[in-house]
């Protein structure tokens, strides 16, 4: 009797999750990335080894996370919110546009209204030093204004779809878990 009430348990707990379902499209998901024959798996296979606390979901959300405060901080100026974040190249590049863009008066204005991927397309294990690569593709709004507020010309209006493929690196014998963003570019 204590295990069939057990069971009912388990069984509700799953419903009130997001059900069996859910949980095996998760893990077919996940299967897939670590396929053997798969590069990206193979590269996950190897960081994982090195160590022990990666996963790749949940990876790929703290990467979701970490491209909206990216861009986010970007597009404000924010420089000691991106420090943490990027690495030496990456932050003296976006350094440089960043003042190149407050030089001239401008500001920009920029807002994610969706993320609708952020997919791992490739993992490898340098040394002891992980990347991963993260193909984003996301809708967003921008506006770059002059000093005295007004659109700038040539501008797409309205919400765009945008495609980033941002690579991240971690040192798998630091204690520290952040991952900092060590290249970017677009899809093409």
């Amino acid at each position: 009797a204590a295990d069939t009430a057990e069971a009912a348990d388990t069984a509700e707990a799953a419903e009130q999750d997001g059900g069996p379902d859910e949980f095996d499209s998760k893990a077919e998901e996940e299967a897939a990335l670590w396929a053997e024959d798969s590069p990206v798996g193979a590269g996950l296979t190897n960081i994982k080894l090195a160590d022990h606390n990666f996963d790749p979901g949940g990876f790929a959300e703290g990467a979701k996370g970490a491209y909206e405060m990216i861009v986010d901080a970007f597009a404000a100026g924010n420089r000691d919110a991106l420090r943490p974040l990027l690495s030496d190249q990456v932050f003296d590049n976006f350094v440089g546009a960043m003042d190149e863009r407050e030089d001239q008066g401008h500001s920009l204005e920029t807002k994610i209204v969706a993320i609708s991927a952020a997919e791992i397309v490739e993992a490898e294990l340098k040394g002891k030093v992980a990347e991963v690569t993260v193909k984003f593709v996301s809708e967003m709004v921008s506006v770059s204004r002059d000093e005295d507020g007004e659109m700038l010309p040539d501008q797409p209006v309205g919400t765009r779809e945008v495609t980033d493929i941002w690579t991240f690196a971690r040192d798998t014998r630091n204690r520290d878990p952040n991952w900092q963003l060590i290249e970017t570019h677009g899809e093409n």
